[in-house]
């Protein structure tokens, strides 16, 4: 039976602001600003009537209600670190901005059972802290955990540099609170690992993105901090020659390896003109890998590591190694892995790609990709970096030296669809870890399998039939 449309929305006009304020009472909007209005690439930029910044999950409950009585559209915010722009809408009603940044309070933390509940506007970093302050490691990592909330990396579903060994933002989330489109509040803050009681909301609203409803709260998964930690810096003349050091180091440490990080010349040659104070230690080469195992007490992760490194030099897959020495010296190696995105936005990327394959069609993926775009346009520069042991590369395609981003307008699509049907074709992901926002909603239809598609467009119209949650977002 065909899906009726949802009436059209309103403008969160003056008058219902004013509605609204009488019923959230003062404090709680203010008039939007620039920061709340931008994304961090730049390409777009937000509207809203105001913002919501509710104190606690009765107060975001208040005001879903009275949007959905005045359809009026929400945009959900969280750290606004984004890069698919499902945190603004340019166009369309004026849409409610409803922020999280003052539900901030850490509920419970428990090294017995090794849960941590928090309330969805901490910052990874403090959600980070709060486990340290137990003893305890929560370990999603991305280069934006002193911004962004873990609200908006649930909805998300983040990824980050160790999904090798602890998974997404998904796999360490226990429970969750939320606020639904029609005001209720969904109570599923259990520490449970097993709950076979039905649906499971929880993964339904992860990696929604504010489609289905606004995360408030979240039982997290611990695990116990490291106590031996070995890091390596590694040049490696092909990714082929990366992924096979990979291997050694799985079969040697296991589930130990914690991440195993590919990095290209360009992104060192980038850092070199943008960041100079951050020296890598080895730049000679092609391609780098940044590998971490870690493990308890007579783990010898240092030792297996070792091992791994000495089989993959005498075997020409590693030209050279550095191992860490001190935890500064490891810092300072994540600080340039880290660093490298940063970079980019300060050349300014024709194209980014957020992709994932399986890890036998990188190799052949990366050499056709570059003879296609050389062919498309000899001078653009491709940084293609990210996390390998997980299958998840981030493609960026830049402009030549001397020459801007805009100059290569007319190709910028070119290059996205170029780059997705590549993807499409090795059974692989065009959103690996950022989601869809608005900027790939098309690629979703155009990629997407239809029976998927059309059973997340009857979910939306069961639990959003009004349409007010992100209009615009994932599903178009």
């Amino acid at each position: 039976m065909p899906q009726s449309a949802p009436a059209p929305l309103n403008d969160a006009s003056p008058a219902f602001l004013e509605r609204l304020e009488a019923r959230v009472g003062p404090g709680v909007l203010r008039p939007a600003e620039a920061r709340d209005l931008e994304e961090p690439r730049g390409r777009y930029h937000g509207r809203a009537g105001a913002v919501a910044l509710p104190r606690d999950t009765e107060g975001v409950a208040a005001i879903v209600r009275a949007c959905a009585e005045e359809l009026v559209g929400i945009v959900p915010r969280a750290g606004g670190t984004g890069l698919v722009a499902g945190q603004v809408m340019p166009e369309g009603p004026l849409p409610l901005l409803l922020s999280v940044e003052r539900l901030t309070a850490i509920r419970d933390a428990s090294a017995a059972d090794n849960a941590l509940t928090v309330e969805a506007g901490v910052t990874l970093a403090g959600v980070q802290d709060a486990a340290e302050a137990v003893n305890r490691l929560f370990p999603l990592s991305l280069g934006s955990e002193g911004s962004c909330r873990i609200g908006g990396n649930l909805a998300t579903n983040a990824g980050g540099v160790q999904v090798l060994r602890y998974g997404n933002a998904r796999d360490l989330c226990l429970g969750l609170e939320a606020v639904l489109p029609n005001g209720s509040v969904l109570h599923g803050l259990r520490r449970l690992r097993k709950d076979n009681t039905g649906y499971d909301l929880r993964h339904l609203l992860i990696g929604s993105e504010g489609s289905l409803g606004i995360i408030t709260a979240a039982s997290l998964r611990l695990f116990p901090r490291p106590a031996e930690t070995a890091t390596a810096w590694v040049a490696t003349p092909t990714p082929s020659a990366a992924a096979r050091i990979l291997d050694r180091a799985l079969d040697a440490l296991g589930e130990a390896v914690s991440g195993f990080e590919l990095i290209h010349r360009t992104g060192l040659d980038f850092l070199a003109e943008h960041m100079p104070e951050l020296r890598p230690p080895l730049a000679e080469g092609e391609w780098f890998a940044l590998v971490e195992a870690s493990g308890g007490t007579g783990a010898h992760v240092q030792d297996g590591l070792e091992a791994a490194l000495a089989a993959a030099l005498e075997e020409g897959d590693a030209t050279d190694a550095v191992l860490a020495a001190s935890l500064s010296q490891r810092q300072a190696m994540w600080q340039i892995r880290e660093s490298i995105p940063e970079a980019n936005r300060a050349v300014g990327a024709i194209a980014s790609h957020d992709i994932s394959l399986p890890l036998s069609a990188i190799p052949d993926f990366i050499d056709e990709g570059l003879a296609r775009l050389k062919a498309l346009e000899p001078s653009m520069r491709v940084n293609c970096f990210g996390h390998l042991g997980d299958g998840n590369l981030h493609y960026n395609v830049f402009p030549a030296a001397g020459r801007d981003r805009a100059d290569y307008d007319d190709l910028r699509a070119k290059v996205t669809e170029m780059v997705h049907d590549l993807v499409h074709a090795r059974d692989g992901s065009v959103s690996a870890e950022h989601g869809i926002g608005r900027l790939k909603t098309g690629d979703l239809v155009r990629y997407g399998d239809p029976a998927k598609l059309a059973a997340m467009r009857a979910i939306k119209q069961a639990l959003d039939p009004l349409g007010i949650m992100n209009p615009g977002a994932l599903l178009a």
